[in-house]
This record gives structure tokens, C-alpha cells and sequence, in this order.
């Protein structure tokens, strides 16, 4: 049975701010990590006095927010401030600001003028998508320390490549493929790993494989931790929606329980179901 909306008031005040050493300690411990984007200041105060652990500014607001068809619209202007937003509304999560497309691609340069554009902004952490090459991106950031959260399996940025929103790592050579790549990134220095839309099989090999704290969307509840677009697990989404999405606002008295639910959920490991996949 689940417990009532996650329970009591989780008081800012009291709740210590989150640390790169903290995250590794949760997830060398087994305790699983809530995580949910963010855009903008009045949800950054919601959610962190919630106890979501970690505030994703992700480009996802392309679609969500700006009403896009991908998140190859967003700029680095606009992440920027959205980032800013959020870091204001913030006093205790951990902040991730999404590296959009083309921002970081060109050169490693260019890389580390997007990632400090987006720390100076207030993120504590930059993520950005890809593998293979990438990893030599993620090590000339870590090595001028800015800490890098990697995202394998879809990538957004990548969906025309890809083509279209489908489950990654399904047969045996792509998931070596996944699998090494993974290790690459850890490596090079990545912290933290998104997985999204992955055999949760897939999923558990590369959480177990390598030191990487992984956020599965998509990928199963063997992950590290959980993340999920505001929106959608707020059921604000209209059209398809993907199929391991809960929409946690169903029966709940307001924003901030439904928000406290999924908290709850993730830490349970009630939330997702392993069976569902896809869109």
C-alpha cells in the first residue's frame, strides 16, 4: 500500500543542502534518488520542499514550455535563464542545467563556454547527450571542474538519427555498444548517467558495470534514481504520452502531494513498473 502522499512537510530549513558526495552516497547505499525538471523559480521552491533531490533544468522545456514539436529549438540563452530561475527558487536540490543541441558539439571549447554559462547561472552539475565522442568532451569539462551528468540511450537531441522516439539497446550489439560507452563516460569522468527509454535489463548491467549514478526515464526501477518531466507526471501533457509515465496528479489534492507521491514512490521503488516500456 503506498504511503499518503509521501508523508509530512519536508522543511527547506531543515533539509541540508545536496552534494556531488551525498548523491555518491546515496547511491552507494542502495537509496534511490527522486529527480524531476524544473523551468522556472515557484516550482524550484515547490519541489525542493517536497524532497526532490535533484532539479533538472532540461531542454525538455522546448516542448513543455515553448510548445515545440523537439528540443532542438532551445538555445543556450534560454537555458541560461531558465537555470537562473530555478537557482533562485532553490535552497537545498542539487541543480543539473541541460547543455542544448549544438552548444557543446563544435569544439571542447566551445563545450566549456556553454557548461560555465550555465554554472555561473547557478547549476551545480551540466548534462549533455551522446556517446563515443563525447567522453573526450565530459573529461576536458571534469578536468576544469564542472561536474558532467551523461545521458545514453534516446537521446532527444538525436531523434531524427535515431528515428523517433524508440526504445534503445534492444538487440546485442547495440547494448555492448550502450555498455561501453558507458564505461567510456565513467572514465572520462561522469558522475551521473541518464538512461532513457533502455531495456531495464540494460539498465541494471550498467548501474552495476560502472560507478556511474544512474536516472532511469524509461529504464526500470534498478536505477540509481528516477526522473520524470513535470509535466507529464502532472498530467499537463496533451497528446501521446509514453507508456512507463504516471500521471501522479490522478487522486491527488493538489500539486504538491502529487510531487510528495512520486518522492515517495521513487524512495519505495514502487515507481516504475519494470514491465512497462516505450511509447
Amino acid at each position: 500500500m503506498s504511503a499518503p502522499y509521501g508523508g509530512g512537510p519536508v522543511s527547506t530549513e531543515a533539509r541540508k543542502p545536496m552534494t556531488l558526495h551525498r548523491l555518491r552516497e546515496m547511491h552507494a547505499k542502495g537509496e534511490p534518488i527522486a529527480m524531476l525538471t524544473c523551468y522556472d523559480a515557484g516550482y524550484a521552491k515547490l519541489l525542493d520542499g517536497a524532497g526532490v533531490d535533484c532539479l533538472l533544468i532540461g531542454d525538455s522545456l522546448g516542448m513543455v514550455v515553448q510548445g515545440h514539436s523537439s528540443t532542438l529549438p532551445v538555445t543556450l540563452e534560454q537555458m541560461v535563464y531558465h537555470t537562473a530561475c530555478v537557482a533562485r527558487g532553490n535552497r537545498s536540490a542539487w541543480v543539473i542545467g541541460d547543455l542544448p543541441f549544438a552548444s557543446y558539439q563544435a569544439s571542447n571549447e566551445q563545450a566549456l563556454h556553454s557548461a560555465a554559462a550555465l554554472m555561473q547561472a547557478g547549476a551545480h552539475m551540466v548534462k549533455l547527450e551522446g556517446g563515443g565522442w563525447a567522453a573526450e568532451t565530459v573529461h576536458f569539462l571534469v578536468q576544469r571542474g564542472i561536474p558532467v551528468c551523461a545521458h545514453l540511450g534516446l537521446t532527444p537531441q538525436s531523434v531524427h538519427a535515431l528515428g523517433g522516439y524508440r526504445i534503445q539497446g534492444r538487440d546485442e550489439d547495440s547494448a555492448a555498444t550502450m555498455k561501453r560507452q558507458a564505461r567510456e563516460l565513467a572514465d572520462a569522468g561522469a558522475t551521473m548517467m541518464v538512461l532513457e527509454l533502455v531495456p531495464s535489463a540494460l539498465a541494471n548491467e550498467v548501474t552495476a558495470g560502472t560507478p556511474l549514478i544512474t536516472i532511469g526515464i524509461g529504464a526500470g526501477r534498478g536505477c540509481s534514481g528516477q526522473v520524470l518531466v513535470l509535466h507529464d507526471m502532472l498530467g499537463v501533457t496533451q497528446g501521446r504520452q509514453p507508456r512507463f509515465l504516471r500521471n501522479f496528479m490522478e487522486g491527488a489534492p493538489s500539486i504538491d502531494a502529487a510531487i510528495r507521491l512520486y518522492v515517495s514512490e521513487v524512495k519505495a521503488r514502487r515507481f516504475p513498473d519494470d514491465a512497462i516500456h516505450g511509447y
